[in-house]
């Protein structure tokens, strides 16, 4: 069983308080998601953020193929992270931890999701061919949105 993580960190000119609203809003991931994607929520964004949250959307990944994801916010703290858990959907296991924080002239975001692939090791050859590379560019992508909604840091 491999378990891969991916480790993003980003700096925005702007407050902690900015950066909680925009991050911490269920309907802003659609936002910050590649248009390509097929990026619907059915159910769950339709408050602030809270531990315990299930939110249920359909994502287009790959080859035009429609996926149910179910994700679930196991922890938040205002201000500070928050962790969401798929609970149904493409991959076998994620763990997705979203950090922020106060820092001179804006705030540092920091991602780090640790995942695992299904279809055993069958999924493990295909990692590095196409998941991957995908999730970088879905995280690339939203480093650039991210700079041209709060500006560079």
């Amino acid at each position: 069983m491999k378990i891969y993580t991916l480790h993003k960190k980003q700096k925005l000119p702007i407050s902690i308080e900015t950066a909680w609203d925009f991050l911490s809003d269920p309907k802003n991931l659609k936002t910050i998601t590649p248009e390509y994607m097929g990026f619907h929520i059915l159910s769950g964004a339709d408050r602030p953020m809270f531990a315990g949250q299930l939110i249920q959307y359909i994502v287009t990944p790959i080859l035009g193929i429609k996926t149910k994801w179910v994700t679930e916010i196991t922890q938040s703290v205002k201000n500070e992270y928050f962790v969401d858990e798929q609970r149904f959907g493409p991959y076998a296991l994620w763990h997705h931890k979203h950090f922020i924080k106060a820092i001179d002239g804006g705030v540092e975001m920091e991602d780090v999701i640790d995942y695992k692939v299904p279809f055993g090791i069958l999924g493990q050859l295909v990692h590095p061919i196409i998941v991957k590379p995908k999730l970088e560019e879905i995280f690339n992508y939203r480093t650039k949105k991210l700079e041209e909604m709060f500006g560079k840091y």
